[in-house]
This record gives C-alpha cells, sequence and structure tokens, in this order.
C-alpha cells in the first residue's frame, strides 16, 4: 500500500517551511497556548481574514486542502486520492459544512471517512450532519474518546483512500482520546490539539493530564523525523505548519523538563473555552443534535 505523502525535495522542503512565519511565544487563551498582551488584558491575537487556505500535495496522485474556520481559528483537512476520487476529512466544524461540502463536490470527491482528533471543547464538529447529507459517510474518533461514532479508532489502526493511508498515534494528556494521523512514510503528521505550532493544548479539562502530554508528544510525535510536516488542529497566528524537528527545538514548553512542563500547565490559570457546555455534550454524539 502506498504511503499518503513522499518524502519533499530539498526545495519544496524548504517552500514548505517558509510557510512557519515566526517562533512565537504566546498564543490563544482557549486552547492552552501563551496569550500576547495578558498582562494588558488585552485579546489574543488572531487572523482575521483567513476563511479557506488551500496548499497542493507535493505527492503525485495526492489531494490536499487546509481548510480553516475563523471564529475558533481551527483546521479542517481535505486529503484525496487524485485517481480514485476517494478522500477523507479531519476536524470538520459545523459552522463550515456548507463550505466543505461545496468543494468536495466541486473536486468530484467521495468522501469516505471523517475523523475528529479528538472530542473537540471548542466547536461542534459537523461529522454528525455531514453523514445526513452525504451517503455512505462514516464517522470516526478514538475508542477513549468516549464520543460515538462509525469507527472506534485504536493505536496502529490505517484510515485509507484509495491507495492512500493515514495511521492512527494515541497521543493522550489534552484529552484521553486523543490522536495524531501519520503518512505511511511518516513525512506529514496531523497532531490535533497534542502539538501546536509552539504550543500544545492545555490539560486542565476532558481528562487532561500534563504528565500523559508530556510523554504522549515526546513518545509519539517527537519521534518521528525532523523533516515531517506538522500540521496542527488549531493555529491563532497565521500560521500553517511546522515541522518536527522545530518543535523539539524550539516549542517552549515541551524543550522543558518533563517537572518544568508540570508546572507551568499546572499554573495556567485559563478560563474555559466559550463554546465547551454545548460543544462537548453534542461531540459526544457525533455532532448531532438540535442546532
Amino acid at each position: 500500500m502506498s504511503s499518503v505523502i513522499r518524502r519533499a525535495t530539498p526545495v519544496r522542503r524548504a517552500l514548505a517551511l517558509t510557510l512557519c512565519l515566526r517562533a512565537n511565544t504566546e498564543g490563544s487563551a482557549e486552547n492552552g497556548r501563551f496569550r500576547p498582551g495578558a498582562a494588558a488584558d488585552i485579546g489574543p491575537l488572531r487572523a482575521t481574514s483567513r476563511s479557506y487556505c488551500s496548499r497542493m500535495s507535493l505527492t503525485k496522485g495526492l489531494l490536499f486542502r487546509q481548510l480553516f474556520e475563523l471564529e475558533t481559528s481551527t483546521y479542517t483537512y481535505l486529503l484525496a486520492d487524485a485517481e480514485t476520487k476517494e478522500a477523507i476529512l479531519i476536524d470538520p466544524v459545523l459552522e463550515t459544512i456548507d463550505r466543505d461540502l461545496k468543494l468536495i463536490h466541486e473536486l468530484g470527491l467521495n468522501l469516505k471517512v471523517a475523523v475528529n482528533t479528538h472530542c473537540h471543547a471548542d466547536h461542534i464538529t459537523s461529522t454528525g450532519l455531514m453523514k445526513k447529507r452525504l451517503v455512505g459517510l462514516r464517522s470516526a474518533i478514538s475508542k477513549f474518546s468516549g464520543a460515538s461514532a462509525d469507527i472506534l479508532l485504536s493505536e496502529g489502526d490505517k484510515i485509507t483512500f484509495g491507495k492512500h493511508y493515514l495511521t492512527v498515534r494515541e497521543t493522550p494528556g489534552h484529552t484521553d482520546g486523543c490522536v495524531a494521523l501519520v503518512s505511511g512514510d511518516q513525512s506529514v503528521a496531523f497532531t490535533g490539539d497534542a502539538l501546536l505550532i509552539r504550543g500544545c493544548g492545555r490539560t486542565d479539562f476532558q481528562q487532561g493530564c500534563p504528565e500523559k502530554l508530556y510523554k504522549s508528544v515526546h513518545q509519539k510525535i517527537f519521534t518521528l523525523p525532523d523533516q515531517c510536516l506538522v500540521y496542527p488542529a488549531h493555529d491563532y497566528l497565521g500560521q500553517t505548519v511546522t515541522t518536527v524537528g522545530e518543535e523539539r527545538k524550539f516549542n517552549p514548553r515541551l524543550t522543558k523538563s518533563l517537572e518544568e512542563f508540570v508546572k507551568i500547565m499546572n499554573n495556567l490559570n485559563l478560563p474555559k473555552p466559550k463554546k465547551i457546555d454545548t460543544s462537548v455534550p453534542a461531540n459526544l454524539i457525533c455532532g448531532v443534535h438540535k442546532v
């Protein structure tokens, strides 16, 4: 079985790395990253104009789109086999369901699986509603998430689409049900909220545990090749991609010792996500609810 994305050439890899804008030490309060201007009670910096970002894959035969939801700064990823037109969608958001379905229709794709990297607290997934509008679509989430889905994922499972696939790596810590999805050749990883660009997900609710998160990132993500591209579930500063090597060197939290990391995470004192009281119950039932 072919891998999802072949290793980029040095020139293309350098181009991909330029998408990483700068090494930030601060970020959003809602996902637990450092917050710019917090001392002055200034809200987090956010990209204000991106609603649709796209980037063609460097792999022959693979279609790849990176999509952006503005309110919660969530990335949704669409991957498809260009020959068979089979596709998967990662972390779809309810508010952008029409945009996503329109793109899928325009590209002539057959969406097979919509997968959530974890049970989100800041937005409601569109997976349940999307299943009602696309015949044959199946939902997927970790078996440890406590959520309902057609496919309950475990370590080592493969999500296939055409000749491509992503492999599941369990990365608990932000929640018990967090997973990273890694291409067959380990050149690309979709890391959800476990590893962000110069940040990580918070650990103060939904079974959060800083010790688990630290070990998950170091054992399941930082063991990937340095050049492996990392696509997170969120970014609040306009950044689109990073690499394992960059985060291993420059991540302001995960470069610390375990003890230092735990201390940082236990003293963030962040407000809870605005939509947590509606998002979590809805996401536990695949986002199917009254809206």
